[in-house]
This record gives C-alpha cells, sequence and structure tokens, in this order.
C-alpha cells in the first residue's frame, strides 16, 4: 500500500445503546478509531456498476491500513460528512495490510 493516497483523517465511530432517564433506549454514535489515514474514493463507471449489483447502497471505497475489530456495524467520519459501512471489512489478499471498507455516503435529512 502506497502510503501518498492515504490522505484523509478519518473516525470511525459505533453505536451506543443506551437508556435515558424515562427508560427508553437512545442511540448515540461514538469514537471507535480517531485520526486514521485513509483515502476515500468514489466509485465511478464499471467499479459503481459492478457495486451497484452486489448493494445498490455502495457509493465509496476507503481504504486504510489494517485494522482490527472494524464491523460494518459502524460508520467513518470525515469531516462533516458520514459513510455507513455497507458491507464486512475486505482484509486485501489475506495480507493483514490493507482495510477496504465499501461504504455509502449519508446525507442529512435523507
Amino acid at each position: 500500500m502506497q502510503p501518498g493516497i492515504l490522505k484523509f483523517s478519518i473516525d470511525i465511530e459505533k453505536m451506543l445503546v443506551d437508556t435515558n432517564t424515562m427508560g427508553e433506549p437512545t442511540e448515540t454514535w461514538v469514537p471507535f478509531l480517531r485520526g486514521i489515514h485513509a483515502a476515500i474514493e468514489p466509485l465511478l463507471g464499471r467499479q459503481f456498476y459492478a457495486a451497484q449489483q452486489m448493494n445498490s447502497e455502495i457509493t465509496h471505497q476507503i481504504r486504510m491500513r489494517f485494522r482490527h475489530g472494524i464491523t460494518s456495524d459502524m460508520r467513518v467520519k470525515y469531516g462533516n460528512r458520514y459513510f455507513r459501512i455497507i458491507q464486512p471489512p475486505k482484509n486485501v489478499k489475506e495480507a493483514f495490510v490493507e482495510t477496504v471498507l465499501m461504504c455509502g455516503e449519508v446525507f442529512p435529512n435523507g
């Protein structure tokens, strides 16, 4: 993996379910990993078409150095943008060097 492509600093967040004072469940996103260097790549052309065949919500691929513990129940935060992890993280070539996340951008009010 070429480190020069990892030009974005992202956070990985996980959902924490708790109860409020009324006993109702509340959902809050909390940091899991912070300041991860990553590449955020919109899927274009043939890649986008292939991803759409598997899952219509995939819009971006996020690449980073290998990380343990990331699941498809988490999300990626980049600035004020959020990406839902659609598929289980991929350990590229099973080499424990690179992780790829197939994501869909989540837009506010949408």
